[in-house]
């Protein structure tokens, strides 16, 4: 029961706390409600950050979730550049870095995470770069020069991504992954491949199985020492290996944390008061029960929107697909689904070097599906899948690999045909 005098508050003003907190105004609740940030700008998508801010296509101002007008018009009591130290779950209170005290009627942490850093020699030189937020942002931005010779370390979604508007921008390009394939924890062979292929026909030299030991240089970063001897000099180092989850609150509070907070099939935390989503959860999936944790753009509008739900009293089990998508150069990559299910891969040729994976469990149903095209070409294919993965439905392989078949004709007996 929410408490009327107390309010709702979100600790966490990134994408999966705005939408949470502008989803409750949208489904009635009009109690007090307010949202906490430890970034001192409007809250803003980060998505466009490694694309578009970095090409100068969009500006900082173009990237807000809404603008303060909006936090105004829906009474969304927004604290920006303020931290939250520590919760006190026995008093259903949160103390402030700045000494305040406020009680909540419920909370929902959207911490999200942080860049994971090197600790190798040389790791703390000038001209080494992160990429998490607006300031990081366009503090790449004004190195990203043409001729400046870059060096991205991790060949992840967030390195490919800088990797591909550095290129864009001119400059000199080296990817250095460590494994023996680019995007290797999300991507299955086949688009790892398309990958390694587009950068290296765009000029980005991409250097698979290669480890760093060391970044060269006295004070202003020169090159990076590999494991193999190797020397790749550089003006400009782009570290790219992933997030870990701003766990610490919840940690020093007692609730359940494992590789993320840990939450039920309702987003709801170890304490029945306090909630979660975002990149900081932990949650079961909806396909298989096994726990996961999703950074991704729509895991957070998605669980946003369910959480508000749910602190509104609906009883309903998050059910939104794992989705996610990267653009890089003029192509496109979209997953959805869970490939880590699958039995059988079944793979769709497309035009212009396009291609559709589909992945089917042993029952023959359809648990997850990959595209890759120019452009947007592949979204309305993976839409489809989307829709036969939740229906469950049972398709023969024949019909999934003949690209003269229409997708949209499988989707007779669906609720969505």
């Amino acid at each position: 029961m929410i408490r009327p005098s107390e309010p709702i508050i979100i600790v966490g003003a990134g994408q999966a706390g705005v939408r949470a907190a502008l989803a409750l105004r949208e489904q009635g609740y009009d109690g007090s409600l307010l949202l906490i940030g430890d970034e001192p700008q409007l809250p803003y998508e980060r998505p466009p950050l490694s694309k578009q801010v970095l090409l100068g296509s969009r500006e900082p101002d173009q990237c807000t979730i809404g603008g303060a007008d909006l936090f105004m018009e829906q009474d969304i009591r927004l604290l920006t550049g303020v931290r939250v130290e520590r919760i006190r779950r026995e008093i259903s209170s949160i103390a402030l870095d700045d000494g305040a005290t406020l009680a909540y009627s419920k909370l929902l942490l959207a911490t999200g995470g942080r860049v994971r850093t090197v600790t190798v020699q040389g790791a703390g030189l000038a001209g080494v770069h992160y990429l998490r937020t607006i300031e990081d942002a366009l503090q790449l931005k004004a190195q990203l020069l043409p001729g400046q010779r870059v060096v991205v370390v991790g060949g992840g979604f967030i390195g490919l991504e800088v990797a591909a508007s550095a290129r864009t921008l001119g400059c000199s390009v080296t990817v250095l992954e460590a494994g023996e394939r680019l995007a290797a924890r999300a991507l299955p062979p086949q688009l790892s491949e398309k990958l390694l292929q587009l950068h290296r026909a765009r000029g980005v030299d991409v250097q698979l199985q290669s480890r760093i030991e060391a970044f060269a240089g006295t004070t202003v970063v020169q090159g990076v020492a590999l494991e193999d001897g190797r020397n790749v000099p550089c003006d400009i180092i782009v570290v790219g290996i992933g997030i870990a989850p701003n766990v610490e609150l919840a940690v020093e509070a007692g609730l359940a944390v494992v590789n993320g907070i840990r939450v039920n099939h309702r987003l709801q935390t170890s304490d029945e008061h306090i909630y979660a989503v975002g990149d900081v959860c932990e949650f079961p999936s909806a396909l298989t029960g096994r726990t996961m944790r999703l950074e991704t753009w729509r895991n957070a509008e998605e669980q946003g929107k369910h959480a508000a739900r749910t602190l509104l009293g609906h009883d309903e089990n998050f059910s939104a697909l794992p989705w996610f998508w990267s653009d890089q150069f003029d192509y496109s990559l979209q997953i959805a689904g869970e490939p880590h299910m699958a039995a059988h891969c079944i793979e769709r040729p497309l035009t212009d070097d396009g291609l559709l994976i589909f992945f089917l469990n042993e029952q023959q149903q359809l648990v997850a599906a990959c595209g890759w095209g120019r452009g947007n070409s592949i979204a309305k294919d993976i839409k489809i899948a989307e829709i036969l993965i939740k229906a469950r439905r049972t398709i023969a392989h024949e019909a999934l690999a003949d690209p003269a078949i229409g997708l949209k004709s499988l989707l007779k007996g669906t609720s969505d045909a």
